[in-house]
């Protein structure tokens, strides 16, 4: 992994921090914005969860990219990115929700995380690659990077882990604990205003 992309990959964690600041220090919130924003980050937490539950805790690797398991099963057989794309669906519900600077903002986070997961999709792909070779490549030609797809991938019997759900809400705690902090403090922003 290349010196820009280890930190981009190492930092990903604290990148979403000064898009959550604007969202609550602007924060223009309807009762519309709070229902529609609170369930479009709930979809994104679905994914997160479905894929944290079969990938587990390497999911929060910082030092570098790793992989036990090639995971194509569950979120994974529909979809190569499933917590990429629940962290987006995720900011982006925060950002209906407090409608701050709506749609500027909204729209310049989603512009940041699309080319932040960018650079750390292609290094995790080098890695995966150069692990699983003709496997992996066969998994990447026939699943979409960010956009889920209805068929599953049929596994061609590449071993997986277990799908644990109570290892990966151990996982997503702190992501959980995060997102309630964060949805409380523009409730009560809203019910202040």
């Amino acid at each position: 992994m290349n010196n820009f992309a280890l930190k981009v990959f190492k930092y990903r964690s604290y990148t979403p921090i000064p898009f959550l600041i604007l969202m609550l220090v602007f924060e223009q919130a309807t009762p519309l914005s709070l229902v529609i924003g609170f369930l479009t980050a709930l979809l994104g937490e679905f994914f997160r969860f479905w894929g944290v539950a079969y990938a587990g805790s390497e999911t929060r690797r910082t030092g570098e990219v790793g992989a036990t398991y090639l995971v194509v099963s569950g979120a994974f057989a529909h979809l190569r990115n499933p917590l990429y794309l629940g962290n987006m669906l995720m900011y982006l519900g925060i950002g209906i929700m407090s409608m701050a600077l709506f749609p500027l903002l909204p729209i310049v986070a989603m512009a940041f995380f699309i080319w932040q997961y960018s650079v750390i999709i292609k290094e995790e792909e080098g890695f995966l690659v150069s692990k699983y070779g003709r496997v992996y490549e066969d998994y990447r030609a026939s699943v979409p990077k960010l956009i889920p797809r209805l068929k599953a991938y049929p596994n061609p019997g590449i071993e997986q882990p277990p799908f644990n759900p109570k290892a990966g809400l151990k996982s997503e705690m702190r992501t959980l604990q995060a997102f309630a902090f964060i949805i409380f403090l523009i409730i009560v922003r809203y019910a202040l205003s």
